[in-house]
């Protein structure tokens, strides 16, 4: 997308959906969690070594361009990796390149057997009714908070906070 036409859909959406990732209920994709990058650089250094921008570069290819991690994310933890023994890095051509070791395969297969690690670029693509259904849900609930009365307000609250909990028990079944 542009650099204009997504300046434009930022104006127009409520702040709060940007905070949470790319886009409204985080963007085209998912935004990663906590272990995604570390373990996504492991699984790429699986195939061979590289230098930090071409884990950035393939992380990005294997998403379809849904999810770049930043320099920022990919650099500080190809260092806590090496630090942790998990891949040795050597100066290659003034770069610094990267090869997964022994303790790096076995924290990966670890990893991958306790079937808890979905890869980011690895996510199901037909959510987009329910991002919908959400984002139609807050425009109201922002015009409520805006021009609602008191009983209006809390009459809201409660559908709510109603709506959450049958979505948690969904999710507990």
């Amino acid at each position: 997308m542009g650099h204009r036409k997504e300046q434009r859909r930022r104006e127009m959406a409520p702040p709060w959906m940007w905070s949470m990732g790319r886009g409204p209920w985080g963007g085209p994709g998912r935004r990663a969690q906590r272990g995604d990058v570390r373990t996504a650089v492991l699984d790429v250094l699986e195939e061979g070594p590289r230098h930090g921008y071409d884990v950035i570069r393939e992380l990005e290819e294997r998403s379809g361009g849904r999810w770049r991690p930043s320099p920022g994310s990919v650099y500080p933890t190809l260092q806590m990796l090496e630090d942790e023994g998990l891949v040795a890095g050597e100066d290659r051509d003034g770069k610094r390149v990267y090869a997964l070791t022994d303790a790096g395969r076995a924290t990966l297969k670890e990893r991958r057997d306790r079937g808890d690690w979905k890869p980011p670029w690895d996510y199901r693509d037909d959510l987009g009714p329910l991002r919908e259904a959400g984002a139609s849900l807050m425009a109201p609930v922002m015009q409520m908070a805006s021009y609602g009365t008191e009983e209006q307000v809390q009459a809201t609250i409660e559908i709510l906070t109603d709506a959450r909990k049958k979505i948690y028990a969904l999710l507990a079944e």
